[in-house]
């Protein structure tokens, strides 16, 4: 079983950064890939960014390229997404997501993961 935690939201200005937080534990937590989630009020959960679980194989949904980037710290079981530049569009809730796997793969469906975080809150006023 693998166990997810999101920390690092909260209430920010346009313009302004933000670095969420995923906290990964279980056996497996060095062979998993992941990847982040976001969704708003009223609007379907989006892709935002996937990383393997090596580390070197990334993707990012167009609309936050050059502005996210998502990364992990195998040691400290940790990954990342440092958000910049942020816009009100960004407010949503972010969950993090892991899929076990030996393949250094990205993974972005929603679908494919097999496990969730609960989510942490982004707001971005203007």
């Amino acid at each position: 079983q693998v166990q997810l935690v999101e920390s690092g939201g909260g209430l920010v200005q346009a313009g302004g950064s933000l670095r969420l937080s995923c906290a990964v534990s279980g056996r497996t937590s060095s062979s998993v890939a992941m990847g982040w989630f976001r969704q708003a009020p009223g609007k379907e959960r989006e892709f935002v960014a996937a990383i393997s679980w090596s580390g070197d194989r990334i993707y990012y949904v167009d609309s936050v390229k050059g502005r996210f980037t998502i990364s992990r710290d195998n040691a400290k079981n940790t990954v990342y997404l440092q958000m910049n530049s942020l816009k009100p569009g960004d407010t949503a809730v972010y969950y993090c997501a892991a899929k076990r796997t030996f393949q250094r793969i990205v993974v972005i469906t929603e679908k494919d993961y097999d496990y969730w975080g609960q989510g942490t809150q982004v707001t971005v006023s203007s």
